[in-house]
């Protein structure tokens, strides 16, 4: 493969990381434990919707971003023997960390598919009627939070593993 090309792979890759990872740090760690312990969810309840608005595309173009670049950096790797050649050290960091990543696109999946659509349905129904926030909000709030953490400590595990890989 040419010398520009994996090297354009890897910073997309980086890149994209950067995004998806970073994001979810940001929500789980720093915003996220901000929105539990505060009113500002009750106050304006559609502050988490325009959070996840904006993240969303993002973080969704990132892992596309991540997988093309990943299966390249992967079968051009000299330590990539095969796909269900896991004898090495190598091979068993990349393959725990792909089933991370499959977690992790799941619990996005739930989250972005699932429960952003009903926490949306649902402040439609309530600003329409002009009813405060009910404790199905809150639960689909706790929801989200939880998601969020979650799949920032599956990102942290993911980076450990790529270290794993890197240093075997």
């Amino acid at each position: 493969m040419e010398y520009w090309a994996i090297t354009l792979a890897y910073w997309l890759h980086m890149a994209a990381t950067i995004i998806w990872i970073g994001g979810l740090f940001y929500f789980g760690a720093i915003l996220s434990p901000v929105l539990s312990k505060s009113s500002l969810l009750m106050e304006n309840p559609w502050f988490l919707e325009s959070i996840f608005k904006r993240f969303n595309p993002l973080a969704w173009l990132s892992l596309a971003i991540l997988v093309l670049t990943g299966l390249l950096q992967m079968t051009t790797n000299p330590n990539y023997q095969g796909l269900f050649e896991i004898e090495s050290t190598w091979a068993q960091a990349i393959l725990i960390k792909h089933i991370a990543i499959i977690a992790m696109v799941a619990l996005a999946s739930i989250q972005t598919w699932i429960v952003q659509p009903r926490l949306s349905r649902l402040l439609l129904v309530q600003a329409k009627s002009q009813e405060l926030p009910t404790e199905e909000y809150s639960t689909l709030v706790r929801r989200t939070l939880y998601l969020s953490r979650f799949n920032l400590i599956l990102g942290l595990v993911v980076l450990l593993l790529t270290a794993i890989a890197r240093t075997a």
